[in-house]
């Protein structure tokens, strides 16, 4: 695939990335209450997410997309469900012993990828981008295995310059917050965050 095709893709992409939606809210939310732990796996279900729907759009699924649009609303309700589990941990979470090490456990990084998977599968911005806009930036007739592994590539790149920064920044605003008090009103504040992430979701 020529340079500029790339090129144009990945403006398209970091645009469309960067603007805000139910992804960007539930990352933020998710660090500013818990900070880095478990962020690497959640961003990484959500970019993964955002390759099926590029790999959906390359082989012409479309069609395919719609006639299991129950299987894609059952993702969609369980990513919604479960940012809601994580709204519910966030309000009611202890903030007194903020040190405590927090939970390492591999399966918990396991749910908080599939969460950030099902949040792209589910999220209708990320379904339009890739199904409706994709073809109008690339001629996917003339994409190729090699393409479909730069465009990932690509896709990966973007993403991780976009959520990195996202990351950053809310956990740079989370270390401000020093009081039991202050955390609280973080992590409440943040749980509505998510639920609000959640509803996104689950209305569209």
């Amino acid at each position: 695939m020529d340079l500029t095709s790339l090129l144009v893709f990945a403006g398209a992409l970091f645009v469309a990335a960067a603007s805000p939606g139910p992804g960007i809210t539930a990352i933020v939310a998710r660090v500013l209450g818990r900070g880095m732990h478990g962020a690497i796996a959640f961003t990484a279900g959500i970019a993964l997410g955002d390759v099926v729907w590029l790999t959906v759009a390359v082989l012409g699924l479309a069609v395919v997309a719609q006639t299991f649009h129950g299987v894609f609303l059952v993702i969609k309700y369980a990513g919604a469900a479960y940012l809601l589990y994580l709204a519910w941990k966030l309000w009611t979470a202890p903030v007194v012993a903020r040190d405590v090490a927090p939970d390492q456990s591999d399966i918990k990084r396991v749910r908080l990828f599939l969460a950030g998977l099902a949040v792209t599968l589910g999220n209708p911005k990320v379904m339009v981008f890739y199904l409706a806009l994709l073809p109008n930036i690339i001629d996917l007739r003339t994409v190729t295995i090699l393409g479909w592994l730069e465009l990932s590539l690509v896709v990966l790149g973007v993403l991780a310059v976009v959520f990195g920064a996202y990351v950053a920044l809310a956990a740079r605003t989370r270390a401000l917050f020093t009081s039991p008090r202050a955390m609280r009103m973080v992590n409440r504040g943040t749980g509505v965050v998510m639920a609000s992430a959640a509803a996104a979701i689950a209305a569209k």
